[in-house]
């Protein structure tokens, strides 16, 4: 019998800045309300205008989404505030964003015309992380670079309001949240087994060109990340800046990955390669920390070592220096993004509370009149 049921195109939109694993929970979820996801990422103008300055160019974050293994096609350029008219000229039925607040540059609901149009759907907004966070946690990696600090831009005292959207908690990993970000492929016969380690700590485009180009050494990608502790270890005190936890999340998300060794062994042992059949152990030429020793030595022996170059040279530490070179203007970017959701909430709380007293009102009128 044949199936002429029309596939369901779901559209998605947004900056998606530093994308982490809350941006790719969001669109995984999204993806299961239909059958093919379009994602639109805003420019660098609409984001600067509306939110303030992205540290990921857009070109940066067109390659961080379809970097993304629930994501059919990504829409460069996408409208700040979404309409009618763009959910009609790429034939999605509905546009789908989490449950938190999304403003523009007045503070007016950037999802209102498709909700009016009843072409809105919701889903959960993935609590312990937002890019707001974890410009944050680099913020306060920097504060030792910065020659001065002025009380103007600072960041929130625990006495100050921190909105529910944006706040830091930790994040309580789950097995089912392994398994929803999990390939359910194994490795089939004759598949070529390649296979990295690394911290993999604030996933950028870099990152993302190396997982590419290393899975064309082969057809099946294992990548190995490496414990809190070792990072610290090689990388320094401030790092890793994502806890390991964060850190599997967001390279489970990536389409080249098939695989991750959650705490792999440092340095490489001969038991994981047999473990898992390793044909091939590749690392990046651009890597980053010192290293006392050779984490890839048992690979160099077996023969089975290779080097890649991924034609990025971008390194977390780069996303750290964008943050420190203009420290104030994303401390302010933090700043207003808080009091702006802040306002918006006191506004949503009036509205029910008139609600409440008008319903309360008709109420006692009712019951006089009988």
């Amino acid at each position: 019998m044949v199936n002429d049921k029309k596939p369901v195109r779901v559209w998605c939109d947004g900056c998606y800045d530093i994308m982490h694993f809350g941006h790719a929970n969001q669109l995984r979820q999204a993806k299961a309300f239909g059958d093919y996801l379009i994602v639109g990422v805003h420019t660098d103008e609409e984001v600067c205008r509306n939110k303030g300055p992205p540290v990921l160019t857009e070109q940066e974050r067109y390659k961080m989404v379809r970097s993304v293994k629930w994501v059919d096609e990504v829409v460069e350029g996408a409208p700040y505030v979404t309409d009618l008219e763009t959910l009609e000229k790429y034939d999605a039925e509905f546009c789908v964003h989490g449950d938190d607040i999304t403003l523009d540059a007045d503070g007016n609901d950037t999802y209102h015309l498709v909700k009016s149009a009843g072409k809105y759907k919701e889903c959960k907004r993935t609590q312990g992380v937002s890019t707001t966070d974890l410009v944050g946690r680099m913020l306060l990696m920097t504060r030792a670079n910065s020659l001065s600090q002025s009380s103007d831009c600072s960041l929130p005292s625990q006495d100050e309001f921190v909105s529910p959207y944006t706040k830091a908690c930790n994040l309580l990993q789950t097995n089912n949240k392994i398994t929803q970000f999990s390939s359910i492929r194994e490795p089939k016969p004759g598949d070529k087994i390649v296979y990295t380690a690394g911290a993999f700590d604030m996933l950028h485009p870099g990152l993302v060109d190396f997982l590419e180009a290393a899975k064309k050494e082969g057809s099946y990608l294992i990548v190995g990340l490496y414990e809190d502790s070792i990072v610290n270890q090689y990388k320094g005190s401030s790092y890793p800046i994502q806890i390991l936890q964060e850190r599997v999340l967001s390279v489970l998300a990536n389409r080249h990955v098939n695989e991750v060794v959650i705490g792999a062994p440092y340095p490489l042992t001969t038991e994981l390669l047999d473990q898992f059949n390793v044909d091939v152990v590749v690392r990046g030429r651009v890597h980053e920390g010192d290293h006392d020793q050779d984490p890839f030595a048992v690979a160099r022996q077996r023969g089975i070592f290779k080097e890649i170059d991924s034609g990025s040279s971008l390194k977390t530490e780069d996303l750290v220096m964008r943050i420190i070179r203009n420290r104030k203007l994303f401390m302010e970017r933090n700043r207003k993004k808080q009091i702006k959701e802040l306002n918006n909430i006191r506004r949503m709380e009036e509205i029910e509370r008139k609600k409440v007293e008008n319903a309360e009102v008709a109420s006692s009128s009712s019951a006089h009149s009988a």
